[in-house]
């Protein structure tokens, strides 16, 4: 794939101009703090898609989640939002990035939903606990 016609410092000044509203500051990895801060990470190779990723939460007016699923939902319209962005800013959008990542939200959610007894998957309530059809109606 080709790389991007933009580099870090370009994308950020680029941003800053198009959203003031937005606030970046340094830290120990890429992360969206609601709601108009976006954590920059150290430097690594996808960071420009990542970046883009981050304003999409921003953009997108993520704040919080009450059902983990709806955090994979959050996750997924920011990197919609990111591939919109990628057009505009001149970074080349590698939807393998894009999946790489959600697969990390999508393996987190299958983890958290698996009754730990049993291993069926569970069901969440809005209260945000987990219950598992089987263990919770046979014991």
């Amino acid at each position: 794939m080709p790389s991007s016609a933009i580099n870090r410092d370009e994308l950020l000044e680029s941003i800053k101009k198009d959203f003031p509203e937005i606030v970046f500051k340094s830290g120990r990895k890429f992360l969206f703090r609601p709601p108009r801060t976006i954590v920059l990470g150290p430097p690594e190779a996808d960071e420009l898609l990542i970046i883009l990723h981050e304003l999409g939460h921003a953009l997108s007016g993520h704040s919080s989640f009450d059902m983990d699923v709806e955090r994979l939902k959050m996750e997924r319209e920011a990197w919609d939002k990111a591939r919109e962005l990628a057009d505009k800013y001149s970074v080349d959008f590698d939807e393998a990035v894009a999946e790489r990542e959600l697969d990390t939200y999508r393996d987190w959610l299958d983890h958290k939903s698996r009754c730990p007894r049993c291993g069926l998957v569970c069901y969440q309530t809005k209260d945000g606990n987990y219950h598992c059809p089987r263990c919770e109606n046979f014991t």
